[in-house]
């Protein structure tokens, strides 16, 4: 029997699934809810997540995300070291070098995010890395067409 992936959620796929439950990052998450891929995250990330949430969205938002929560059999990482950060600053910004830390350490599938501006960049995306960065979109639409 094939192993379920394991997706690592950045901040900005919690967010977009609590701000928009019909969305393919709300969608992501009630596949994720089927026990079909598995969902891998950082306290980090959520800590992100849970103050952009906070300061922009609102509370109505914020009880969704933390509805979204409560429901995922949710694995959190280890925190990476300074080190493991620092050797990620290597290929993209010192600010979003723990995500790249925490979805290695993790051992994650593919890294999930709908941040163009740092995390689906050519530089980031041509970098050696282990594991696959697409959007929930790009997931979803894989899943449909290996169906």
């Amino acid at each position: 029997m094939k192993r379920s992936p394991r997706l690592f959620l950045d901040a900005s796929v919690w967010i977009a699934a609590a701000d928009s439950p019909t969305g393919g990052s709300a969608l992501v998450l009630a596949w994720c809810r089927q026990g079909h891929p598995k969902p891998v995250g950082s306290r980090r990330v959520l800590l992100v997540a849970e103050r952009n949430i906070r300061d922009k969205l609102g509370e109505e938002v914020l009880l969704r995300f933390y509805r979204e929560l409560a429901a995922l059999d949710l694995e959190l990482v280890e925190p990476p070291t300074p080190q493991e950060i620092a050797a990620q600053s290597q290929i993209i910004s010192p600010k979003d070098a723990h995500v790249l830390a925490a979805a290695l350490k993790a051992r994650t599938d593919i890294l999930l995010t709908l941040d163009r501006k740092h995390l689906l960049t050519p530089s980031v995306l041509k970098a050696d890395l282990p594991f696959k960065i697409m959007t929930p979109g790009d997931y979803l639409r894989r899943l449909v067409i290996s169906g």
